[in-house]
């Protein structure tokens, strides 16, 4: 009998179904002979806009780009300090970085892998402006205490919401709570483009007229620049794959929940591997399904011999990038966060997986753990 491979992520699943709807999208775009800042991106910004239950979502042209322009929208730049995840993908703290603001770690709850609530007051200086939590790995942050700790001391909140659109905490969606949000579409995101792709969602009227002339040059009127802006706009191609690909979104995270209630089910008992631990509050979409073991790198080679894909994600913290290493933060100075990058494990997860892909994962797992 031949051995199953498990890719770490495939499309076929998602895409083959959908081809002719986003094919007939693409087409339209072609035939409107309209390709920079039309119909299709208005369309998506509304139908994005009312699934995140906010008053507004702009697209712009990447995940970096959304958290980049969220904090110049709020003022935040040189001399001012963002509280960031020390356990996160490098993007959240190189938007504060190109602001000219500087990043401040707070460390995750090790259980969830989110930023830890509880840790951010201590971290907070009279330089700190606002908080960037991270829905990691497609969970919601705990975002009540986190909302209250802002507000008590006056801070912006702006949510890193690309790895979890449909999570919720509270029955809230993440991506609505903060002042003004980032949201990827990278194409391997719950809800992915077929290329580059991002936005802002924001429920002030204000930010949202603000960020449109500032993702298009400064610009309101074509050739009257008011303001330094950028060229950050979702292209009208993308917004229509998009546009698509939403409609079927809720669909494929039920998909991903089951997978993960697969994984939990045949995971169970394994002594020394920890599963996902969901926050009280929160709802998981499952962009990645990460389990921690400190046999991690013997245990991917193992299932890697066995044709099942795993990655890592992440394996360096931001604090020891050589990026920041003008931080001087050195190892050990987030403890939590450097044994989280040292243990985790992402498995394959993807809409169209079934128990047998992961019945064939488990296996693998426990004939090594076991």
């Amino acid at each position: 009998m031949s051995m199953l491979t498990v890719p770490f992520l495939s499309f076929q699943p998602q895409h083959v179904p959908i081809r002719e709807e986003v094919m007939a999208a693409v087409g339209r775009v072609y035939d409107s002979y309209w390709y920079v800042l039309g119909d299709e991106v208005k369309a998506f910004e509304q139908a994005y806009a009312a699934f995140n239950q906010v008053a507004h979502t702009v697209g712009v042209a990447n995940g970096l780009d959304a958290l980049v322009l969220a904090l110049r929208l709020l003022g935040i730049g040189a001399g001012d300090e963002v509280i960031v995840p020390s356990n996160t993908y490098i993007a959240t703290w190189l938007a504060v970085t190109q602001v000219g603001a500087t990043p401040v770690p707070v460390e995750p709850n090790p259980a969830t892998s989110n930023l830890d609530p509880g840790r951010i007051a201590a971290a907070l200086t009279p330089r700190t402006r606002a908080i960037m939590p991270v829905h990691l790995y497609g969970q919601a942050c705990e975002m009540g205490p986190i909302m209250e700790l802002a507000n008590k001391h006056g801070l912006y909140v702006v949510e890193d919401n690309a790895q979890s659109q449909g999570a919720a905490f509270g029955g809230q969606l993440t991506g609505s709570f903060g002042h003004v949000n980032g949201t990827s579409f990278y194409p391997g995101k719950n809800l992915g483009a077929l290329g580059d792709a991002g936005a802002i969602t924001t429920n002030d009227a204000a930010l949202d007229q603000k960020v449109r002339v500032l993702r298009n040059y400064g610009s309101q009127q074509k050739y009257y620049n008011e303001v330094v802006g950028y060229n950050s706009r979702l292209d009208e191609l993308q917004a229509a794959v998009l546009g698509v690909k939403l409609r079927h979104l809720p669909e494929w995270t039920r998909q991903r929940q089951q997978v993960a209630a697969w994984y939990d089910q045949h995971l169970t008992g394994i002594a020394g591997l920890r599963r996902p631990v969901v926050a009280t509050g929160a709802t998981h979409v499952y962009h990645l399904y990460v389990v921690h073991t400190p046999q991690r790198d013997a245990l991917q080679q193992q299932l890697a011999t066995q044709g099942v894909s795993t990655m890592i994600h992440y394996p360096v913290p931001p604090h020891r990038q050589q990026a920041y290493a003008a931080m001087q933060l050195p190892a050990g100075a987030f403890p939590i966060a450097e044994e989280l990058a040292a243990t985790c494990l992402s498995l394959p997860m993807y809409p169209g997986m079934t128990e047998e892909h992961v019945r064939a994962v488990a296996t693998g797992i426990r004939s090594f753990l076991c």
